[in-house]
């Protein structure tokens, strides 16, 4: 089934080198040029991932983000003209689950759409097939629905947070390190200046938190991230 791509950004010619891009790799393509005309779009139609741009007239990418994020776990990969880490983490913090900086190239740009669209639909339905469902007391973690909840209330993850979570709730116990981490979600090379891992187990850490009450992830410092249930 063909995926659906919502692309925000108010530069036309960025718009419109994104929007063949991806059409020409069997994608259907919505457009908006601010955040207000996204979520109009989002409700009338079925989207599989963002392609979001941050600085927009009206609304702009990072508030967009946020008013996703109360509803979905969509994938959403970022663009910023700025280069700066700031604006970089600030994304990720926001809920976005990956990030471009313009000028980019249109072949990695669909790379990466294409990784997280098949870590999202189609790896996480082949992966850990015998633990599709996992509970830490009133935890329940469901790969097959993607959805994670305790006492029945589904929290509002991110794709690569919902990833984390089960990674960790699959080995209860075990220590991962920011590195196997982040090759095993992001299927990328490692660098140690890379603090993506640290900014998702952040978020992540703060919403169980604030739905469950008490700590669920531990830092092992040194060395890593562990899950207790």
């Amino acid at each position: 089934m063909s995926k659906n791509i919502l692309i925000v950004d108010d530069d036309k010619e960025i718009v419109n080198l994104i929007d063949i891009s991806v059409k020409n790799e069997g994608f259907t393509t919505y457009l908006a040029s601010n955040g207000k005309e996204a979520l109009q779009l989002m409700n009338s139609y079925t989207i599989h991932l963002i392609i979001l741009d941050i600085m927009m007239p009206e609304m702009d990418g990072l508030e967009f983000c946020q008013k996703v994020r109360l509803e979905s776990s969509i994938p959403i990969l970022m663009l910023s003209a700025k280069v700066e880490d700031w604006d970089k983490i600030t994304g990720l913090m926001t809920g976005a689950d990956d990030y471009m900086t313009k000028p980019f190239n249109a072949l990695e740009l669909i790379v990466r759409v294409k990784a997280l669209i098949r870590r999202t639909y189609y790896l996480n339905q082949q992966v850990y097939e015998k633990k599709e469902i996992i509970r830490l007391g009133s935890l329940e973690i469901n790969k097959s629905k993607y959805i994670a909840s305790f006492n029945n209330v589904k929290m509002k993850l991110t794709s690569k947070e919902f990833e984390i979570l089960f990674l960790l709730a699959s080995h209860k116990g075990q220590i991962f390190s920011s590195e196997d981490i982040f090759q095993m979600i992001w299927k990328e090379k490692y660098y140690e200046t890379n603090n993506t891992v640290m900014v998702h187990i952040s978020n992540l850490r703060e919403k169980l938190e604030k739905t469950m009450g008490y700590k669920c992830i531990h830092t092992v410092w040194g060395v890593g991230y562990k899950i207790e249930g």
